[in-house]
């Protein structure tokens, strides 16, 4: 195993067993853009969201997806860029459609309403999709990341194009597995760096200018306080106390004091990671007891 936490679904794949999904890959056309998504289970819907150079098979490798498929409808699909979607290079490909790509999903299913549920990256679409259309959700989950509120700063647009750059050159960017290791711990060496960028050039589903571009688009994600604040969609963040977002989340409770928030000890980011947040127990129980709650108190 590694010395430290990867946030990448590199680490998984070149690490961990590989679990399956008796499901075939289904597709959709997204205004243009060729989506792959799964389905399995009965009930209310829920949508996953995957985090950044991630696929899909992430929420199977945890054991979520098959956890909830028990007693819910559960569909995950790859983002665009990412996995077996189609992956534009344009950074206005992303942004803001990566949020309108799960309403046309929901229209593509004919789902009026569904529980969403985002990791990272997919955090961050969640926080937008609560802000763009909150009609068309039951209730949402913010795990490992607030998404993105406040300003947009000089820093921040030195930072995506930074990692735009780094994806370019190496597949992979040095900048954002540093800035999601473990806050305690050692950080990811050199040679860690250089193996992971090799796997990432030999993965078929690893478009380093598409993955570029969704760094590019970073700035488009940005929500203002003032409509983060105003979220009335039921919302559970779960973080771990080694991820550096755990003060973002606990900053996003500040601003909307009805987000719920379960801080598991000794969790850090990276999904592939055996210590990560979205394979901790209490991750995928947190869900059940939050979306049970809700529907409790809905009842007449």
């Amino acid at each position: 195993m590694p010395r430290f936490a990867l946030p990448v679904a590199l680490l998984c794949a070149a690490l961990l067993p590989t679990a399956t999904l008796a499901q075939q890959d289904k597709f959709f056309d997204s205004n243009g853009v060729r989506l792959r998504y799964v389905e399995q289970g009965q009930g209310q819907p829920i949508v996953l969201l995957h985090g950044n150079g991630n696929t899909l098979q992430s929420w199977i490798d945890a054991g979520v997806f098959k956890n909830l498929a028990a007693d819910f409808r559960v569909i995950g699909f790859d983002a665009r860029g990412h996995g077996k979607s189609a992956k534009p290079h344009d950074p206005k490909q992303y942004g803001p459609e990566m949020a309108r790509d799960v309403v046309r999903l929901l229209d593509h299913l004919s789902i009026p309403k569904a529980h969403i549920i985002g990791y990272s990256m997919g955090a961050g679409t969640t926080l937008q999709l609560l802000t763009m259309n909150p009609e068309r959700f039951l209730t949402a989950v913010l795990g490992a990341s607030a998404g993105r509120f406040g300003a947009w700063t000089d820093a921040n647009q030195r930072e995506a194009e930074l990692e735009a750059s780094e994806r370019e050159k190496e597949c992979i960017s040095r900048s954002q597995m540093i800035r999601l290791a473990p806050t305690s711990g050692p950080k990811p060496t050199e040679e860690d760096l250089q193996r992971l960028s090799k796997a990432c050039f030999a993965d078929p589903n690893q478009d380093r200018f598409a993955l570029a571009a969704v760094a590019r688009s970073r700035g488009a994600n940005v929500v203002d306080r003032q409509r983060a604040a105003a979220v009335t969609v039921p919302t559970l963040g779960i973080v771990g106390t080694l991820d550096g977002n755990l003060a973002r989340l606990q900053e996003l409770k500040k601003l909307r004091p009805s987000l719920q928030l379960v801080i598991i000890d000794g969790a850090v980011h990276g999904s592939g990671d055996a210590r990560g947040t979205m394979r901790h127990p209490r991750f995928v129980a947190a869900i059940r007891e939050f979306i049970a709650a809700q529907g409790k108190s809905t009842q007449p």
